[in-house]
Parts: C-alpha cells; sequence; structure tokens
C-alpha cells in the first residue's frame, strides 16, 4: 500500500457536481447540498442549539470530502458563537482531494462568503497522518485524521458531542459503515451525543443499535423520503491511561511555563490563543539558548518506513509551516538535499520510490531530494512575536513554589531539565555553527548533507557539529570551526569561497536529545510511584493501570537538533491534554512521546531505578 493517501477517481457532471467514480456516487448536490448539510447533518445533530452556553464542542465527522459540512458548520458557529466558547471539528478521510478540485466544488455556493477561500487557502497536504487548522481569531479548530478509516478511527482520541456519519452511500462505499466502526464512534461518543445521518440503511441502524446507541428515523431530504437520528445516551468508558495522556479534572484558567526558548514560546502562543492567562519564566532571555541562533532551518526528516515514528515526523513538519506561516522572521524556501553518503542514498532511492509527502513538498533531483516550502527563520524575530502580548519575567531561576502552587507548569527548560526531573534520560549534545554577513543580498536558499548552509539576503550561516558534552562550560572550538568550513566546501565550495572574505563567527549550544531520538511531551509521571504501578512491566506482564503523575506538571523537550519543528506540534499536544480537546496526533504517536514511555521500556529492559 502506498504511504500516500490516493486521491479519488474524480469526474464531474455537466451542471459541475463531483463525482467519485471509484464508487459510482457523488459527493453532494449541486442543486441541494448546502441545504441537505444543515437539515441532515446540523438539525439532526440539534444544532446550533446544543453549542449554546458551552465551553467547548466537538463535532466528528466520517466523510470530509470537500468539506461542505464544515463550512455549514464554520458558518452557523459565526453567527450563533457566544464569548469564550470553542468549536473543535474533527473528520477522517482516506481519499483526500486537491485544493484545487476543493475549490472547484464549492464555488457552487457563494452564499458562504469567503469561507471557501479560508478552508482552500489551508487545504491539508497529501499525506496520511493529522493535520490541524487552527483559527485563533474565529475560536475554531478543523483536525483532519488522513487514512484508511479502520486505521485512522481507532488511533484517535477525542470525544464527540456530534457526528456526521457522511460517507458514501453504503452500497458503494462499506468500508465507512463497516459494522467494527460503531464500537468506536461510541467509545469517541460524549454523553448524549447525537449522530445525523443521510441512510437507513438496515446494516447500519443494526449495527449502531448493537453498540449501544439509540436510533430513530426522521423525515428524509429532497428524494429520501428517510433519514436516520441517532442518540448515545451513555456514559462513556474511561480505559486506564497507562501513559497519562488523559487531561486533568478542571480546565485551567491559568498556565506557567518555565523556559523562553522555542519550547515554551510555543506552548505559551498556543494556549494564549486558546483564551488561557500564561506566564513565562526564564532564566537568561528569550531566545538565549539553543534556540539563539542567527537563523534555523525548518525541514521534513523523512524516513524509508511507514512508522509510527515516521508519521508523526511528517505530522510535526506540516504543524511547524501552519504555525510559523506569516510571522514575522519567517522566510519559505527550498532545500537541496544530497545524501551524505552510500547509505543515505539508499535511503532516499526507497523514500522517492514510495514518498510521505506529495509532489507539493518532495521531488527527485539528480543526486538528491528537493524539500518545498521549507522554512528559513530568525530565532530572536520569531520567539519575540510568538511571546508579544504574554507576560515574561527573565533573570530569575525557577524555585519550588513554582511547581507546588496548583497552576499547571509546563517545564520547557532544555537540557537543564534533567536537574528538576533527574531520572529522565536525557543527552546534552553540542553544537557549533558559524555565521557571518555576506557583502551581497541573495534570495534564501539551503543546502544540506549531514551539515547545512543557509543564506538569506546578507545572513549566512553553515554548520552544525553534534558532539558530546561533558556538562561543563561551552566554548567555540577551532575544531568545530574546521569540521564546519570543511563541510561547507564539500556543500557548495562558491559558498565557502565567500564565506572566507567575511568576518566568521560562531555560535554554540546544547542540544537536549533522547536515546530514541524523539521528543518528550506529556504529562509527567511520578516516578517511583510509577515504577511501583508498573513493576510487573518487568517480567512481561500487561499492566492496565492508570500512570501516577506528578500533579499539574507537563514536560517539552527532548528536542534534540529539531526544535523549531518539534515545538508547534508540542503545544498543540499539550493544549489538547491540558483542555481536554481533540488530539493533534495518533494515539501511536502520543504515546511515543509520552515521558511515561521512558519509565515503561527501563522496566522491560530490566533497567533498574
Amino acid at each position: 500500500m502506498s504511504r500516500l493517501p490516493p486521491r479519488p477517481d474524480l469526474s464531474w457532471k455537466e451542471d459541475g457536481t463531483p463525482v467519485d467514480d471509484r464508487v459510482g456516487d457523488i459527493y453532494f448536490s449541486r442543486h441541494n447540498g448546502l441545504e441537505e448539510a444543515r437539515t441532515v447533518f446540523m438539525q439532526g445533530c440539534g444544532l446550533p442549539d446544543r453549542w449554546a452556553g458551552r465551553e467547548t464542542f466537538t463535532i466528528a465527522e466520517l466523510g470530509f470530502g470537500t468539506g461542505l459540512n464544515f463550512l455549514a458548520v464554520w458558518e452557523s458557529w459565526r453567527k450563533t458563537r457566544q464569548h469564550g466558547q470553542w468549536l473543535h471539528f474533527v473528520s477522517f478521510e482516506g481519499y483526500p482531494l486537491d485544493a484545487g478540485d476543493a475549490a472547484r466544488a464549492l464555488s457552487a455556493w457563494p452564499e458562504l462568503g469567503d469561507l471557501p477561500g479560508k478552508l482552500t487557502a489551508v487545504w491539508p497536504d497529501r499525506a496520511k497522518g493529522v493535520q490541524r487548522m487552527v483559527r485563533p481569531d474565529e475560536r475554531l479548530t478543523l483536525t483532519l485524521h488522513l487514512g484508511e478509516i479502520a486505521e485512522t478511527l481507532p488511533q484517535s482520541r477525542f470525544r464527540a458531542d456530534a457526528w456526521f456519519l457522511d460517507g458514501f452511500s453504503p452500497a458503494k462505499n462499506d468500508a465507512m459503515w463497516a459494522e467494527a466502526l460503531w464500537p468506536l464512534v461510541r467509545e469517541r461518543s460524549a454523553e448524549g451525543a447525537k449522530l445525523g445521518t443521510f441512510t437507513v440503511a438496515g446494516a447500519v441502524r443494526r449495527g449502531l443499535s448493537e453498540a449501544g446507541f439509540e436510533v430513530e428515523k426522521a423525515p428524509g431530504f429532497g428524494f429520501k423520503r428517510e433519514r436516520l437520528e441517532v442518540r448515545f445516551a451513555g456514559p462513556g468508558v474511561e480505559e486506564p491511561d497507562v501513559y497519562g495522556l488523559r487531561a486533568p479534572a478542571r480546565r485551567p484558567e491559568r498556565v506557567r511555563v518555565i523556559g523562553a526558548g522555542i519550547a515554551g514560546a510555543s506552548a505559551a502562543r498556543v494556549l494564549a490563543n486558546r483564551g488561557l492567562e500564561v506566564e513565562v519564566i526564564e532564566a537568561r532571555a528569550p531566545a538565549s539558548a539553543a534556540s539563539g541562533n542567527p537563523l534555523a532551518l525548518v525541514m521534513p526528516r523523512l524516513d524509508a518506513g511507514d512508522t509510527v515514528q515516521a508519521r508523526l515526523l511528517v505530522d510535526a513538519y506540516l504543524a511547524a509551516r501552519r504555525f510559523y506561516a506569516g510571522r514575522a522572521g519567517v522566510t519559505e524556501t527550498q532545500v537541496v538535499h544530497r545524501p551524505k553518503d552510500e547509505r543515505e542514498a539508499e535511503r532516499f532511492a526507497k523514500l522517492l520510490a514510495d514518498p510521505p509527502l506529495g509532489l507539493e513538498n518532495l521531488e527527485a533531483m539528480r543526486g538528491g531530494v528537493l524539500h518545498k516550502g521549507a522554512l528559513i527563520l530568525e530565532p530572536e524575530r520569531l520567539i519575540a512575536g510568538l511571546l508579544d502580548g504574554i507576560r515574561v519575567e527573565t533573570g530569575r531561576a525557577v524555585v519550588p513554589g513554582d511547581l507546588t502552587d496548583g497552576v499547571p507548569t509546563i517545564l520547557a527548560t532544555g537540557q537543564s531539565i534533567t536537574g528538576l526531573l533527574t531520572w529522565l534520560k536525557i543527552a546534552g549534545r553540542q553544537g557549533q555553527v558559524e555565521f557571518a554577513t555576506g557583502s551581497v543580498e541573495t534570495p534564501p536558499s539551503a543546502i544540506a548533507s549531514g551539515h547545512y548552509a543557509l543564506t538569506n539576503g546578507t545572513d549566512r550561516l553553515w554548520g552544525a557539529t553534534f558532539e558530546a558534552w561533558d556538562g561543563g562550560e561551552l566554548n567555540e572550538s577551532e575544531a568545530a570551526r574546521a569540521e564546519n568550513m570543511a563541510a561547507l566546501e564539500r556543500l557548495d565550495p562558491y559558498w565557502r569561497q565567500d564565506a572566507k572574505r567575511q568576518d566568521i563567527r560562531s555560535r554554540v549550544g546544547v542540544r537536549a536529545t533522547t536515546p530514541d531520538r524523539l521528543p518528550l511531551i506529556g504529562a509527567v509521571p511520578d516516578h517511583e510511584a510509577a515504577r511501583a504501578v508498573f513493576e510487573g512491566v518487568r517480567h512481561g506482564q500487561a499492566i492496565e493501570a492508570d500512570a501516577p503523575l506528578m500533579a499539574g506538571l507537563y514536560l517539552a523537550g527532548g528536542f534534540g537538533s529539531r526544535g523549531f519543528t518539534w515545538g508547534p506540534w508540542a503545544g498543540e499536544i499539550l493544549a489538547a491534554q491540558l483542555l481536554n480537546e481533540p488530539a493533534p496526533a495518533s494515539i501511536g504517536a502520543l504515546q511515543a512521546v509520552s515521558p511515561m514511555r521512558q519509565i515503561l521500556r527501563d522496566l522491560k529492559r530490566g533497567d533498574r531505578a
């Protein structure tokens, strides 16, 4: 199976109605599709009345298609939203349209005004995984799970107050109406959830009833005499929370972030955009440690295999691009990426034979690959913008009272986190970059092959070394500069000649790196208590229990050399956990980055505390 989600086999009727010839069914009727969305799905779920007075409300949908149902909801949300409310829309799609086809389909509804354009401007990239659009100005999120429904629905994490069951006809697209889906829908339904759908197929009615839903027929819309309205009386069942993913019992109004590098600044901005009061504490100054290089590069790290880790790397990269778009200190570029050795050349070949990203992002080129839509960042400007309007206290260290006063606290302090959580497995890796100001202004560009080189206007930066750090004082070294200069010669001899004419400066920092090279994002477990609860794991037992947690303590760290890629994704994950929102990642990804994984892994390996 291809790593790319397949495109629909699209054709168009004479009246402009889109058809997927793969299943022989239309996406909607051009004559009454919008009204059907309003009647069958919104009215069928009691909307907009049911979100009135609710702090948050979540709608889930099977079958995103053109996004027409989402736009019908967005239009109504604009008209009826009350102060302080937030709406989450979660949708699943196995055969995503491209943006151009979606725009063509949605052009049938000029009464939707600017909404179709706003949606297609942030249309999902062609990649399996989870992608999110956030509109803080309208207090709205759209979370899209792209891939086969049998894979994506079990890996999703949320509780819906309403469901739109809008796959193609059950007679033509049985995967979206399979009996195995209904227990999964029930598990993801809040008590009192309502479901709307156009079909009254007997198999669907029986499947929903057997899964615990109350099913009723209602007058149909258009040519359909009947439709279904479905209710989940509940309550839902909570599964054991082994990885500490469950939200706190009460939604906080205030959050503290320790650290003002990219990890802390991203989390602070995401949470402030959700309407929380955020305070940031930084021992030095914002963007002064590992996030403080003059320039930074955001490009994808693509694996040849289709694993949980490979997919979350793509999810994080795409999330970073969306988050940074339009911000000060952000410039789009392309990266010429050449393999550093024969082993990497083989990986590139496998990657291009079955790519995880579409041609709008990834293209083969002679001797390597071309990453389109990568970003060159100016960290100081970017982080200042992210912290704008947020209270930041600089020049003081964390004190015990910062962690025990009941305010949820996110630790985003890089390598120094090990001073607070001594059991964490994080190794410091020292890295040095060189930078200079050129005499000629050039377009933004980047080259990578083991090391990397960036140019943006007159700014130049190249590196970086990756060395073991003994915990001592950080100092620039001539050996590291020589390594970086030699790497620049291999990347591009002209760039090296140009650099030799400039006043070259160096900067060194420490990257906090985990053994599995994945970040640590989520609630912090109580180490000793967790080892006691899960001791049986050491002997091969499957322990189903809640992970003991440090009350109100969360972590965003271990980002290694990809802090600017991980930061925005981590911020969204933490917001979802703190505020009980739909997760912006698969369950497998959340477990792969959970701090609890290190304790479970140690127990499985028989490691002592």
